[in-house]
């Protein structure tokens, strides 16, 4: 298990919140995009280390940001460990009706992140037909994909 513990002040203005990461992650995970579990604040998520305009960052949510119990800004510890788990996003019921085998197999090959949006667009939607219109959009989607 390789996991790295360090000290810094998580960066927020009004439209970004990031955690800074202050050391190369390609000596110590591997690569600089490495996928790793986030711990803060006694807090633990899964995201992946970015590299935005020459910054090495891992981007905070706000409902990560929230459910560790911070505003942004704060000096704490952060402790990364590489997270080998296959991620993927459970395909909401309702979408998982709408679609052939053939979408099914394409939902499968999206990347994490793109079948984690297209499961929160659906599954936050308030309302009835907003949620049927998100289903209709993405399945509309997945059947456009070659």
């Amino acid at each position: 298990m390789v996991k790295k513990t360090f000290q810094t002040t998580i960066y927020r203005d009004e439209t970004a919140c990031f955690i800074p990461v202050p050391f190369d992650p390609k000596p110590v995970f591997g690569k600089i995009r490495a996928p790793v579990k986030v711990t803060l604040n006694g807090y633990t998520f899964r995201s992946t280390i970015a590299s935005m305009g020459g910054q090495i960052c891992i981007p905070l949510r706000k409902s990560n940001r929230e459910a560790a119990g911070l505003a942004g800004n704060e000096s704490l510890d952060v402790t990364l460990e590489l997270d080998s788990e296959k991620r993927s996003a459970a395909l909401p019921s309702d979408l998982a009706e709408a679609l052939d085998p053939g979408d099914r197999k394409k939902w499968a090959k999206l990347s994490f992140t793109r079948q984690r949006e297209y499961a929160e667009a659906i599954n936050e939607a308030r309302k009835a037909d907003t949620r049927k219109r998100c289903v209709e959009k993405v399945a509309a989607a997945l059947r456009s994909m070659d």
